[in-house]
């Protein structure tokens, strides 16, 4: 019996039966009065049009790419199933998450109105649905595959290059959707910002705003689904290049492949206690809830993990389970580091928030200027942090200790998707409340979810970035693994002028790559305000109350537009490796190709990684002073330094929520697809 396979699979069952068991919970609750459901169904409504309009999208990509890996020589239909395979899990988990999530939001609206306690159960089941969709579709579509693989291969050594194709199906609906949906509730965000706020100067929940539907909408798709198939795909890609790595490194000890499958069950298992624990304390602090769920479920998932690799890995082999102990730690240590400089940088407790507000009060440039040099200041800790882990991690068992770490950090995805699918419930309630003329008690409660819900969304966020950048280092020593495979023994080094070359061609990908997703939601943000601007002109009533405006279009609008616009830089980290290395290899010297392309994934790294850590940080940075103004600081609602704070904040929520996010799936599909092109490469 292959233990290892046992216990990812046990931990893949558990967590679907528990996803499962929330989800009927949460749509058994009460969804409220009447006044709740017109908001409600309206949220939902476009919610469910605009996946729809979404997934087909990537489904006519989706076929493309799969008729080319099917019948491409170099792959095989092995790879393509793969692909497929890896889709279908990615977007099954973000949609069923996401739908669960739009039920939960009226649900913890009606909550609300029994007290802080009801409220924050109904939010955090509805979070753990997508959150262990995640870890158990991961763990299963991966150990699936392999065992498919077994099956297929007459010998000990399996052919785990289909496994690749798994990783890029989760990487395309990752990066469309995080684009997809970044778009649209950053520029419904804008619109409801700039025309309500500012110009009208209407709350954007309000029911007379004709974006609050579409920011409503946008949170779901954006912040559920969207977190929900970033972290698939950095889970699955992790797991998968782990096991390639291990095949290269150990390749006669299978549970050197396998082990990264018993280290996600025995996370998985670990991350249900943790959330099982996630209970209003006495001091009626909602961060201290999650953060003694998330403590708890590090603790046992730690123990867990040492005592399994004790277990299972014998001391008499070239693998020795002391070694990999500093491995599991260093990436646990990663995590938790991160999570606690998110909170410090993003808290409205503490000295950055309030510095960035504290300059709000001599005006917008102030503010931005402000917000622009904290998101700057703010990477050089986090890269400190990463850079501490890896070296950590290599030290104690090498380039397989690195994998281990990045897996063991991945491995938290549950209870990390949880606390973050969290976020857009909350927020969500919170409109609803405000659209029904809830009584103030009901939304005083879903206000302090929302702040928690804020700041869980911007740790998450770090948590993604932070686990990408280790992920795709983990991708290039597998594509160094598959380069050598191939019989090409090259050198990455700096005395090699290709390797520079592709050095500054991966280092500008980012920015272009994030220059694109910023101008999108910049085009998008413009029809919206040109089309609240019109509204209010044609129908002046609306601001009276005596009409409703017309949400319905705000969202058609905003649906195609973002549809149109997420496909040119969601095709760039597919297109740039194919046509650098194929180019390269046709019209540059021999064999100089794989160094060109190695290069540009060092390069596409180490760039995106801070990029993106300085977009989120900086991104929650700037709404975080907006709500420490709105909550009566520096002149409070209606000052001149909360109208400078909204402008700050429209600037930060590309960042942080569009532009940022996207960079984790992008890199990775860098890699992916070097992987799959190294058989053209000379």
């Amino acid at each position: 019996m292959n233990w290892s396979l046992t216990i990812g699979s046990a931990g893949a069952l558990a967590g679907l039966i528990y996803a499962l068991y929330n989800g009927v919970w949460v749509l058994r609750q009460d969804r409220g009065g009447s006044t709740l459901q017109p908001p409600y169904r309206a949220i939902r409504e476009g919610a469910v049009a605009f996946l729809k309009t979404q997934y087909f999208a990537i489904f006519v990509v989706g076929i493309i790419l799969v008729s080319i890996l099917w019948l491409s020589p170099g792959f095989s239909w092995l790879t393509a199933a793969g692909f497929a395979i890896g889709g279908l899990c990615s977007a099954a988990a973000g949609a069923a998450g996401m739908s669960v999530s739009i039920g939960a939001n009226v649900r913890t609206t009606a909550a609300a109105g029994r007290g802080l306690a009801a409220a924050l159960q109904v939010a955090v089941r509805s979070g753990s649905v997508t959150g262990f969709l995640v870890g158990a579709l991961a763990l299963a579509s991966v150990g699936g595959f392999y065992l498919f693989l077994e099956f297929l291969s007459d010998t000990q050594q399996i052919d785990l290059r289909p496994l690749i194709g798994l990783g890029f199906g989760a990487s395309l609906i990752s990066i469309f959707a995080r684009l997809g949906g970044g778009i649209f509730t950053k520029a419904a965000d804008v619109g409801a910002d700039l025309v309500g706020k500012i110009e009208q100067e209407i709350p954007e929940d309000d029911p007379r705003n004709p974006a609050t539907i579409a920011d409503n909408v946008g949170d779901n798709v954006g912040d559920c689904a969207g977190m929900a198939a970033d972290l698939f795909e950095s889970y699955v890609v992790t797991l998968i290049s782990t096991m390639l790595v291990a095949s290269w490194v150990f390749p006669y000890l299978p549970v050197a492949r396998l082990l990264p499958l018993a280290i996600g069950g025995v996370a998985l298992l670990a991350s249900i206690i943790g959330v099982q624990t996630i209970r209003l304390p006495s001091s009626q602090r909602v961060l201290s809830a999650f953060f003694r769920g998330v403590l708890i479920a590090v603790v046992l998932a730690t123990v867990g993990i040492i005592a399994i690799c004790s277990w299972l890995i014998d001391d008499d082999s070239i693998l020795k389970s002391g070694t990999l102990f500093g491995a599991v730690l260093a990436g646990i240590g990663v995590a938790v580091g991160l999570t606690w400089l998110t909170a410090y940088y993003t808290g409205v407790g503490f000295k950055p928030v309030r510095h960035v507000a504290h300059a709000s009060s001599a005006g917008h440039a102030t503010n931005i200027i402000a917000g622009l040099a904290l998101s700057m200041k703010s990477v050089a800790l986090p890269a400190l942090l990463v850079s501490a882990g890896v070296v950590i991690a290599y030290s104690f068992a090498d380039l397989y200790g690195l994998a281990i770490a990045t897996t063991t950090m991945l491995a938290l995805t549950p209870i990390v998707v949880t606390i973050d699918a969290f976020g857009p419930v909350t927020d969500n309630a919170g409109g609803i409340a405000e659209m029904a003329g809830m009584p103030a008690s009901v939304r005083e409660v879903t206000d302090k979810l929302d702040a928690a819900g804020n700041t869980t969304k911007a740790v998450t966020k770090s948590f993604a970035i932070g686990s990408a950048g280790l992920a795709a280092l983990v991708l290039f020593a597998a594509y160094e693994v598959e380069l050598r495979r191939s019989g090409y023994n090259l050198e990455f080094t700096l005395e090699s002028p290709y390797v520079l070359a592709g050095l500054f061609i991966g280092g500008a990908l980012p920015f272009l790559f994030g220059g694109y997703a910023l101008d999108a939601v910049g085009k998008a943000a413009s029809q919206i305000v040109v089309y609240i601007r019109d509204q209010f002109t044609r129908f002046p009533e609306i601001l009276t109350g005596e009409r409703l405006p017309d949400y319905s279009k705000t969202v058609s609008i905003l649906t195609l537009t973002s549809i149109r616009e997420m496909l040119l830089p969601g095709l760039i980290p597919v297109v740039a490796p194919l046509a650098i290395g194929l180019l390269w290899s046709y019209f540059g010297p021999p064999a100089t190709a794989g160094q060109v392309i190695g290069g540009m994934l060092i390069g596409a790294i180490i760039t995106g990684l801070l990029l993106a850590i300085s977009m989120s940080i900086g991104g929650a940075t700037w709404d975080n002073a907006k709500k420490y103004i709105e909550a009566g600081h520096e002149g409070g609602k209606g000052s001149p330094a909360h109208h400078a704070a909204i402008t700050g904040d429209t600037v930060g929520d590309p960042y942080k929520d569009t532009a940022g996010p996207a960079i984790n799936p992008m890199i990775k599909i860098l890699n992916l697809v070097a992987l799959l092109i190294v058989p053209y490469l000379s």
